[in-house]
This record gives structure tokens, sequence and C-alpha cells, in this order.
């Protein structure tokens, strides 16, 4: 389960010793202030207002402390002003941190916040994005969602964020009716009866939120993305994104992901991508929330596995087999490896769903790793 917290600035250094403080941001703009303050409107757990560069205390925020007398508010001022503090504790300010900041002061304000008021338990949100077409992303996001529904039967939900042309349906055997579209762009009407009619159950108790099945002409802005994702996480223990590496407003909409997963095999084109995703998605969210899962692994490969990590800069979390006949066969049947028999494949996406969750401790699968070093000249240096 995690926290989430608006942070209202357009500082991004701000922006990121808030995401190194450990808990998932969601940056908003002034205006969500307005939109917050409304009787009934749904609140984070903590709401931090940069004050740096205004005079005075947004008028909104009184009218939302009113409404939301356990929303957590923290303010960050340059100065510690007098007239300053004394209009934010009339406005119901519960905290204040001053320049230079620093990701002690803002842990501790959050802690104490929490200590406070109590924690928003929100489901988990494990993001999957694949390195570059064909590498498997699909596969792993779906077999990993039906392990989870496994797990979590009827509160697992997976979200096929390709505005078109997802295949999550079909590794599902599924045939929604409605879209991630339907849902984006009726944002304003998401609650449980509304989102009911929108999913399809598939076998194994998920819950699928698919691609359109028409061409679409538009782009949907991160918000939109994000207020769907904030309902999901509401709503369901866990959701599971299959993520389109070439959307711009997705890869921008992952603040409350718990977990972004980047898929990668051992492919010189696929190598370089990743490193160049990696390195993106590190800066805007954090090391930390970053995993690498390598599919169809070849330890015969001539790009070893030590070349992967060292180029992308991240550990390999999981390693996937190579079968792609079986993999094949689940696809056209519509019915993921995981529900079949056991075998080699459907214990690894088991093995690493519950990995994920923290339902079993980690193994890493280094102990006789294929070291290569015969390409890795054109992906690297070598270490001295």
């Amino acid at each position: 389960m995690s926290t989430v917290i608006n942070l209202v600035s357009a500082d991004p250094q701000l922006v990121q010793l808030v995401r190194e403080a450990g808990v998932p941001c969601v940056v908003v703009s002034r205006d969500a202030l307005n939109e917050m303050a409304v009787a009934g409107a749904k609140q984070p757990a903590v709401l931090i207002v940069d004050l740096r560069d205004e005079p005075e205390i947004p008028a909104p925020l009184t009218h939302l402390k009113r409404h939301h007398p356990t929303t957590g508010v923290l303010l960050v001022a340059s100065k510690l002003d007098p007239a300053l503090m004394l209009e934010a504790m009339r406005a119901g300010v519960n905290e204040f941190v001053t320049a230079p900041i620093t990701v002690t002061e803002l842990q501790g304000a959050i802690k104490r916040l929490m200590g406070t008021f109590g924690t928003t338990t929100r489901g988990e949100i494990f993001a999957f994005i694949g390195a570059k077409g064909g590498v498997g992303a699909t596969t792993v996001a779906v077999n990993t969602a039906s392990s989870l529904a496994r797990q979590s039967p009827e509160s697992t939900l997976m979200i096929d964020l390709n505005a078109a042309c997802g295949d999550a349906a079909v590794f599902l055997g599924a045939e929604p009716r409605f879209s991630v579209m339907d849902a984006l762009e009726n944002v304003g009407r998401l609650d449980a009866a509304f989102f009911g009619g929108l999913v399809v159950r598939t076998k194994g108790g998920l819950d699928l939120l698919g691609a359109a099945a028409r061409p679409v002409s538009r782009n949907f802005e991160p918000s939109r993305i994000r207020t769907l994702l904030d309902f999901a996480s509401q709503t369901y223990q866990y959701t599971v994104l299959d993520v389109p590496r070439s959307d711009s407003a997705a890869l921008d909409s992952l603040e409350m992901a718990t977990k972004i997963v980047l898929v990668v095999n051992q492919e010189l084109a696929t190598v370089r991508n990743a490193s160049r995703m990696a390195a993106t998605l590190k800066q805007r969210y954090g090391q930390g929330r970053m995993s690498v899962v390598l599919a169809r692994t070849d330890r015969r490969a001539e790009i070893g596995l030590d070349d992967v990590e060292r180029t992308v800069g991240l550990e390999i979390g999981h390693m996937i087999p190579s079968d792609y006949r079986l993999a094949l066969q689940a696809m056209n049947k519509g019915r993921p490896v995981v529900l079949e028999g056991a075998n080699e494949l459907a214990t690894a996406f088991k093995t690493f769903a519950r990995e994920l969750t923290g339902t079993q401790d980690s193994t890493k699968e280094r102990e006789s790793k294929a070291r290569s070093t015969s390409l890795f000249g054109r992906l690297a240096p070598k270490k001295a």
C-alpha cells in the first residue's frame, strides 16, 4: 500500500526532493486547489504547497481545510515570516518548512503529518514498459497481472494504456465493449458503478480496461491518466499497467506507480534503448522505484547479463526464460501461461509477481550468469 502526496509547485528541484522522500508524489496545478476544496472531493494523504514565489496563502486552502480537516498540509516558504505563519495557522496548515530544504526535513514533516492523521492506504500500481517493440512487455504484464489476480481475486486490475492497438485483450481472450479511452474521456464520472461497466472480467478473476478498438486521433493529457490511476488505486489492491514506450503523456503519469518495470532482452538495439529510457525514468521517478526484467533470457547470448546491467544502469530484478512456442500458444488461445499447468515459464511469472508484492523473499538468479564482452564495447565503457 502507498501514501500519496499532492504537490503544488513549478520547481523541478522541489519535486525531486519530495520524490526522494520515499512516497509517490503527484504534481498538480494551483488551480487544482479549487477542485480539492470542494466538499466530498478526493484528498491526498498530504498536500504540499510551494509559497516561495507567493506573497500570501492561496484562498482555496482555507476552504480545503474547512471541508477536509484531516488532509495534512505542508507549506514551503522562503523564510520564517511571522505574518505568513500566522496566516497559515489560521488557514489550518499543519507543517511549515523553509529554504534551504533537505530531504531529511521533508521526510520529518511528512512523517509527523502521517502520525497525526494516519496514512491513506491505496492499492499498488505496477507499470510495465518495453524498451523496444517485440521484447515481450505485454506478455510479462499480462502474466504478472494474472498471477496477482490469483493472489487477490476480484481485486486486481489491468489497464492497457495503449490508446489504440493494444494487445492485452487478445492475450487475455477478452472482447471488451469499452476501453481506456472511455475512461479517460469521462474521468469526472469515475465511480464504482461507472467503472464497473467499463471493465471486463477475464479468466482467473482479473479485471481488464483494454485498449480502444478504433484509431484514436487525440492525445490525453497526463492529468487525466493520473486521475484514472488514482481511482484505480483506491478501488483495487493491485493495478498492472501496460505502458506504451512512445506515449509521452503515459510516461509522464507514473508518479503513483509502486514499481516501474522496464522489460528488456539481450539484443543490442533493445539494450541501448533501455539505457536511454532508464536514465529518463530514474531522473523523473527515482531509481528506487525502477526495476528491470530480462525477458527471453539466453545464457549463451553474445550480450551477457552483466553487460545489460552495466549499460542500463540497473540490476536485473528478475529473469524470464525463453519459451517462444509456449508463449505464442498461450496468446493464440487467449489464456495466460500462468493459468495453464506447471512449467518453467509460468513458474517464473508467478515468482516475479510474489516478489513484486513482497509475499516472497526476492531471489537473484545470478549464480551462473552468462558473461560476454564481445559486443559490450559498443554499449558502454568497461570497468577499470
